[in-house]
This record gives C-alpha cells, structure tokens and sequence, in this order.
C-alpha cells in the first residue's frame, strides 16, 4: 500500500543518501550561516580534543625526567606542574563549551529544516490530485510527514553531529599520530580501513531492513486508521476479532523487520569492538617495545595511546551511529519517494483571474476518464448564469465525474470546460476554486466550533455575518439551543452533530461564501425526512441566483431545478423540464428499463 511514485530517470539510480540530501538541501539553505557557525566551533572542539592530551604527556616527560632520564623536557617543578593542570582545565573548558556550542547550533538547523520540510511536504500533499488520494491510504502518508521526516531531524542531532565531530577528530589524530611514529600509527590506518570495509555492506543492509520496517510501519498505520475511522461498522457487525487479527498481523511484520535492522546494527558495533580491541592490544605491546628501544618517551607512548583511545572511541560511536543513520536515510528516502509524486492538477504558467465572474458554465464535447477507464463520453452542455440544473440518472453514469470537471478535481482526456468563455485550464487554479460551493453527500466539519466551522466560508466574516449566514441555512435555531451556541465544539468531522445538523452548517458556510457558482452532490442522501425539508429549504436559499448543478437520485430533489438531466453510461440520454418529479421518475425508469433490456 505504498506510495505511487513518478519519478525522474536520474532520480531511480541515484543512492538514498543522496536523495535524502538533495530533499532537504532546499530547507537547510537557508540556515547556511548556523550550520557555518557551527561547523568553526565543530573544528575549534575537535583542536581542543587534539591539544587536551599534551599537558599530561609533558607531565609524565617531566616527572621522568627529573629522575634523571632524558626524555626532552626540562625536570618537574611545583609551578610547572600546576601551569600544565591551568592548561589542561583550560582545554577541557574549551572542548565542552565549543560541544554545547555545535551541538544547539546544529539542533536548531535540524529543528527549522525539519519544520521547513514538513511544511513543504504538506502543501505538496495537499495539492496531487483526487485520485492520489483516493489511490494512497492516508496514515501511511501521515506518517512520511510526521515520523519520517522526525527521525530525519533527530538522527541529524543525535548522530549526523557526532558523526561529523568523529570523523574529523579520526582524521587530526590520525595525522598527529603518523607524526609521532609513523610505525605504530599504520596499526591505526589498517584498523580504520578494516572498519570501513565492515560498515559499508552493513550500512547498506541497515537501509534496506529500515526501509522495510518504515513500510511495515505505514502499513501497521493504516490498519488501525482504518479499524478507528470505521468504529461504528466495526462494533455493529462485531468485526473487533478480524480487525484485530489484522493489526496484530502487521504489528509483528512491523516488529520483525525493525529487529532486522537492529541485528544488524549490533553486528556491526560488535565487529568494530574486536577491530578495536585488537588494535590497542598491538599498539600497548609494540609501543612498549619500543620504548624500551629508545625510540619513544614515555610520555610520547602515553600520548599515542590516549589519542588512540579518542581515535577508537570515534570508531565505535560511528558503528552505533551508521545504524541510526542509515535508519534516518530508509525515512528521507520515503519521504523524497512522497515528493516526487508529480501534481497532476495545477495552475497554468500564465494564468487568468477575472476580474467578475457571471457563472456560465460550457461542456463542448467533453471525454474523460478515471484510473484509465472512460466515464464520459463527448457531453456538450451550457448552464448559463444563475441557472439550476439537476444530473439524475443510475450509479455510474458520470454525473459526479461532470461537476468534478467544475473544480478541476479531474480535467477531460479531450473536449474543453470554460467559465464565462475562458477554458478552465488557463484559470488560476486557487481562483477558479474561489468561484464554486461544493456540497456533498457527507458534509465534512474540522474540528473546533461551529462558529469557526461556518467561517472557513470566508475566514475575515464577523461574527454578525456568521450568524445572518446561519439563519439563511436554517442552522441558528438547533445551534442556539446546544450548550455553548456558537461555540459548540463539534467534535472529529463533526460526529457530535446530525446528519442534517452538519449539512445545514455546511450550507451556512457555502453561503457566507457567497461563490456565484454551487454544486450539490447528493446533498441529502442519506436524511431522514424531516432533515431532508430542512435541508431542501436552506438549499433554495443557498442556489437563489446562482448557477447550480446539482447530482442526486432523490427526483423530488431534481425537481427543484430548473432543468433535468438524464444521463446514461456517460452521456446525455433525457432532458425534462423542472418542476415535475413525475416526469423526472418516469424518465429514471425509461433509462433503467433500456439498461436492463
């Protein structure tokens, strides 16, 4: 249940962390001088880290020789011994400040380039089309936008910092260590390039167990979406059994798959622990040899094996971090994977705004089709200003696919729809959805007051326009007797309230709208009798003066209108006149009885 992808030729072939640099590169642009910031107090901390070990090698080079052996130091005293612990605090001071320093500069570089890309991915959702949506299940893609692009931003803090300090504290002391001698420092260079023959397979393992596991948890995501979304079906048709046997089954596919990658990922820090251990075992034995050769101090052995210990410490901190960001990579790569998804409805290069919109709408010759298969077939049709017409006819005829053309919610595989004379395609698309009140068979509420529910029809409305518009809508009378009024909180998609209480809200909002063009698809399926007058009523007052297209299989409904139409496999098959829901039934049924012989 993935994500469809269309992605560029070059985009397929490249490596994940690429492309997870390539998504976030737009996001973190903007914050080049704190990751630069940054990145100076990263270089100072890794040159206090390098410095931090000398004191104590001048120290013990002192301490030996005041014992009257010759290391290259002056001997010991008092002052020089508390000189060098001054320098040492100094350089621990240093080290821990310049820490704390990269470490909040680069948390709020990964903070606002997470936030920036979430946002972007979300406007990036909301604007593919329909049929993404009703293709791709919605958790999965909730999660690309939440956990995925989370674990991107916590890996960039917890690991991709640290990683960096590592591998440039690896590199410095590895130099200084070749300088100190050559022979024992090639013990190093052939530990860390056995290390990274380790973890570059690993690395790669990693991802691709993450990658599954992030699907699996999409997949765990949408079962229980699902499961929830449907509550009342469930527990009325006592489905909790089968639906738990499917959350439980993708809740282990989803368990086995994250202990996959954690295998290995402990495999790979327990192979960078024997890498290690073998290294400093080889480096005290040889140093100690050579020691008693002549050709290092003691202090110099003290130092080379502190800085070994800081070169090691690097290495295993890199094997637990390749996990963590390989785990990070599988999520850039679904999210990247999200993006790619190329919009299928957009605004022209050049498009129009009209400066007054009358409401004509014009079908010419019209086709379109639907996840391949053809819905509507050549319909031509003119609905002038303020005109009311009603689209009845059997399920699958193409009445909902013809008013979904209005809002460019699909656009016709050939033929043209124009507004006042301009084809739809060359309008603004935020411009043209500005000019349209839909109305459907379910009226959707968002969660807050009814109050606020009625403004998202024109958010600058005050609150006396909110109410005049609820009045129009028949909606003042049962919302001023709820506890709060306006302020009723309605709860997730307006569950708290009736069918015909939600849809008479929703007409509020249309009206405060005030769009001269409106479009009722069946808008009251579904009600019972006496919310179906009530709704009818507010309807007149929603469609007075507007051009109207209204979708519906109730003939009292169409009846309403000025004109019918009768459609039939994709085109126009009756037109009756209105205001006879007898001649629009017996019309159904003309159309009905052909479909059957």
């Amino acid at each position: 249940m993935g994500v469809p992808v269309l992605r560029h030729a070059a985009q397929a072939h490249r490596s994940p962390m690429r492309q997870t640099l390539r998504l976030v590169g737009p996001d973190a642009a903007p914050q080049w001088r704190l990751m630069a910031g940054g990145t100076v107090v990263l270089l100072a901390e890794v040159a206090f880290r390098v410095l931090e070990p000398w004191p104590l090698k001048v120290v013990i080079d002192s301490l030996v020789a005041s014992m009257g052996r010759h290391t290259g130091s002056a001997p010991a005293t008092i002052s020089s011994l508390v000189g060098l612990g001054v320098v040492l605090l100094v350089l621990v001071a240093g080290r821990a400040g310049c820490n704390y320093l990269a470490t909040v500069a680069f948390a709020l570089v990964g903070s606002r380039t997470a936030a920036s890309l979430r946002s972007r991915a979300f406007h990036h959702v909301q604007g593919l089309s329909q049929q993404f949506h009703a293709r791709n299940r919605s958790a999965d893609t909730v999660q690309r936008l939440i956990a995925d692009v989370n674990r991107m931003q916590e890996v960039a803090v917890t690991a991709g910092l640290p990683m960096a300090a590592n591998t440039l504290t690896l590199l410095v002391m590895v130099v200084v260590m070749v300088f100190l001698d050559p022979l024992l420092a090639m013990i190093v260079v052939m530990a860390v390039v056995a290390f990274a023959i380790a973890s570059s397979g690993n690395s790669r393992r990693i991802s691709a167990a993450s990658l599954r596991s992030r699907k699996s948890e999409g997949n765990l995501a949408n079962t229980a979406q699902e499961a929830l979304g449907a509550i009342k079906v469930v527990q009325a048709y006592g489905l909790e059994p089968l639906l738990h046997k499917r959350f439980t089954g993708a809740n282990t596919v989803s368990l086995s798959e994250g202990v996959r990658s954690r295998r290995i990922a402990a495999r790979l820090e327990r192979s960078t622990d024997v890498i290690v251990g073998v290294a400093t075992a080889v480096v005290m034995v040889g140093g100690g040899i050579r020691v008693l050769n002549g050709a290092m101090s003691p202090g110099d052995l003290v130092l080379f094996t502190t800085y070994l210990r800081t070169t090691m410490k690097p290495l295993r901190d890199m094997a637990k971090y390749t996990g963590r960001i390989a785990r990070a990579t599988a999520s850039g790569e679904r999210v990247a994977d999200l993006m790619a998804v190329v919009p299928e409805i957009v605004s022209p290069r050049n498009a129009v705004v009209l400066d007054r919109v009358h409401g004509m709408v014009h079908f010419d010759h019209v086709h379109a089709a639907y996840e391949g298969h053809r819905v509507l077939h050549g319909v031509s049709l003119t609905v002038v200003s303020g005109e009311h017409v009603a689209l009845v006819g059997p399920s699958g005829s193409g009445k909902s696919t013809l008013v979904s053309l209005v809002v460019r919610a699909l656009d016709p595989t050939s033929g043209t729809v124009s507004l006042d004379g301009y084809s739809l395609g060359d309008l603004d698309l935020r411009f043209l959805r500005s000019q349209v009140s839909v109305l459907h068979q379910e009226a959707v509420l968002l969660t807050g007051t009814i109050r606020e529910n009625i403004r998202l029809g024109r958010p600058d409305a005050t609150d006396e326009e909110v109410e005049a518009a609820a009045r129009a809508a028949h909606a003042h009378d049962f919302i001023t007797q709820m506890p709060d009024g306006y302020d009723t909180p309605v709860g997730e998609r307006g569950g708290t309230l009736s069918g015909g209480q939600r849809q008479r809200i929703a007409i509020a909002r249309a009206l405060l709208r005030d769009s001269p063009i409106v479009i009722l698809d069946e808008a009251t399926t579904g009600l019972d009798p006496a919310s179906t007058s009530a709704v009818l009523e507010a309807i007149d007052e929603l469609v007075a003066g507007r051009t109207t297209l209204t979708v519906t299989h109730d003939p009292q409904a169409a009846a309403r209108a000025g004109s019918v139409l009768v459609m039939d496999s994709g085109r126009i098959a009756a037109h009756v006149p209105g205001g006879n829901a007898e001649a629009v039934s017996r019309a159904i049924l003309e159309i009905r009885g052909r479909a059957a012989a």
